[in-house]
């Protein structure tokens, strides 16, 4: 039989037969016992639509089939899907939904696939809204409108659930705030505006009344603790079932109240605040604060000047004990109790150090304070010497023969860098180098030095710490003193080679080059008749 010869479908008789296939679905997606659609069955619906698409106006009915293609849905929605949730609530009502939406999503698949031929030609040609969308619309429209406010306080009430430690259907929720992401084929407004927003002031309020409690009840570490815990498991909770979407707003919410709001409460608290800890030497609780304060906005300030503040105090107090024993007794610039000071402050710079690069991992707002605590107290006058004297007298302990620090060659290396470390904090580093340059050159001429790669080590520290100018007289003058030793030996050699120039003294030159050494007083010679050759 020709395509011709093929007899017309009648609108109401195509329809009768697609209803069959429809109602077959129906079925299937209700749980009744019915076998899926055989090939044969589908393509049977399939041609009908095709036919009934392309028989020759005015018998072409894609029209009137786009229309009953969504009256299917409306009538399934309106008979079946509204009724079973109206009559759920709660936890049983989200189970419901879900099992709506997972059916409905199915019923647009095959109906589709039933009524292709529209999406191919009829829809494209118009412009008009494809089938799927036209499907996930009416699901929209109908029963999304009418259960997103419910829906919605049901999940926000078992979030709260969990947060009090109450165990969850965390799987349920996916699903459902799934329908939320979905519902926006793409735009993401739903979730927001139908869900998000009403979840965020939630959770705000929820903290809001925890935190009132905790910064009551608890001591600043505890306090951290928990928070620390809030924010981990608030992160969990984003990745088990809300959207990705949802993890900084939340984050930034859940931080506001507990941290941002009590900030200075916190860090205040009296005997168990950011001071206490500084003072207990309270590591792992430094680092949680440290962990929790950088990620609100400023929230580190107060952290690194209260830092700043317990830095100087420790400083001050050992100025003030160099001080004390200085008057009782009175000692020689650089001695005991002086190099006591200098290792003392050595000491405590190691110690916030270690903070700063440890508890505060290395953030620039620590380093400023830890520079700033020392310069205060690395530049007051102790016992009457400046620090750049004191500094200088303890290189020349350590670099001198018979030094009061008997340490390993290693020892004596980390020392120096840590004395040059402090001079970044003196103000006054040309005092320093003018003192230093008189103990090296006393070291230097009456050969106290202990070690001469130690001497040129100390030198390259200082030349990398402040610059070629601030070392070259210091270079200067080694090397006068390696020449000296050099032009020394060839002098022996020539003597024990020529006897008759044998001057019958031992006689030891060093020439110096006037402008490195530090000035001396010049003072009359009355030279013995055996070198007085006038």
């Amino acid at each position: 039989m020709t395509m011709s010869q093929m007899k017309t479908i009648e609108l109401d008789e195509g329809w009768n037969f697609m209803q069959t296939g429809i109602k077959k679905l129906k079925k299937i997606l209700e749980g009744h016992p019915e076998p899926q659609f055989s090939s044969e069955e589908y393509m049977m619906l399939y041609t009908t639509i095709y036919n009934m698409c392309t028989q020759k106006p005015p018998h072409d009915y894609s029209q009137q089939l786009y229309d009953k293609y969504r009256e299917a849905f409306e009538d399934y929605i309106s008979s079946t899907v509204l009724p079973s949730l109206r009559e759920k609530h709660d936890e049983f009502m989200l189970r419901e939904l879900v099992k709506r939406w997972a059916n409905h999503k199915v019923m647009v698949r095959w109906l589709s696939r039933f009524f292709h031929y529209l999406d191919r030609y009829f829809i494209a040609r118009r412009s008009l809204p494809a089938l799927n969308e036209v499907g996930l619309t009416c699901f929209r429209e109908s029963v999304y409108e009418e259960t997103k406010g419910k829906a919605r306080d049901a999940v926000i009430a078992l979030i709260d659930q969990e947060r009090e430690g109450e165990q969850i259907d965390r799987a349920l929720l996916k699903n459902v705030l799934d329908i939320y992401v979905e519902i926006g084929m793409g735009q993401m407004d739903f979730y927001v505006n139908d869900f998000e927003t009403d979840m965020l002031t939630d959770s705000a309020a929820y903290y809001s009344r925890k935190a009132s409690n905790w910064i009551v009840e608890d001591c600043c570490p505890d306090y951290m603790l928990k928070a620390e815990d809030c924010l981990r498991k608030e992160k969990e909770r984003v990745s088990h079932y809300l959207h990705s979407s949802s993890e900084p707003k939340l984050l930034e919410n859940v931080q506001n109240e507990l941290l941002v709001i009590y900030s200075s409460q916190l860090l205040e608290k009296e005997h168990s605040g950011c001071r206490t800890l500084l003072r207990d030497d309270k590591v792992d609780d430094l680092s949680r604060m440290y962990r929790l304060f950088s990620k609100i906005p400023k929230g580190l300030d107060p952290v690194a000047n209260m830092f700043k503040q317990h830095v100087t105090a420790e400083g001050m107090a050992l100025v003030q004990q160099a001080e004390d024993a200085a008057s009782n007794k009175a000692e020689n610039v650089g001695g005991p109790q002086e190099q006591v000071f200098v290792r003392k402050i050595i000491e405590l710079h190691d110690k916030f150090m270690a903070y700063v690069t440890d508890c505060f991992v290395n953030h620039t707002l620590f380093h400023k304070a830890l520079k700033e605590a020392f310069e205060v107290f690395c530049n007051k006058i102790v016992a009457g010497c400046s620090s750049a004297e004191l500094l200088a007298s303890y290189c020349d302990n350590i670099l001198k023969k018979g030094g009061s620090e008997k340490l390993s060659d290693e020892a004596i290396e980390e020392t120096l860098d840590k004395v040059v470390k402090l001079l970044a904090y003196i103000s006054d580093k040309d005092l320093f180098a003018e003192f230093y340059r008189k103990k090296l050159s006393r070291r230097l001429l009456f050969d106290k030095s202990a070690n001469d790669d130690h001497e040129r080590l100390i030198l390259s520290k200082l030349k990398q710490q402040c610059g070629g100018q601030f070392t070259s007289k210091m270079e200067g003058m080694v090397t006068d003193l390696a020449l000296a030793k050099e032009n020394h030996s060839q002098f022996n050699d020539y003597l024990s080679n020529n006897a008759f120039a044998n001057p019958g003294i031992d006689l030891t030159v060093t020439v110096l080059t006037t402008g490195f050494w530090p000035s001396y007083k010049s003072s009359d010679l009355s030279l013995p008749e055996e070198m007085d050759f006038r």
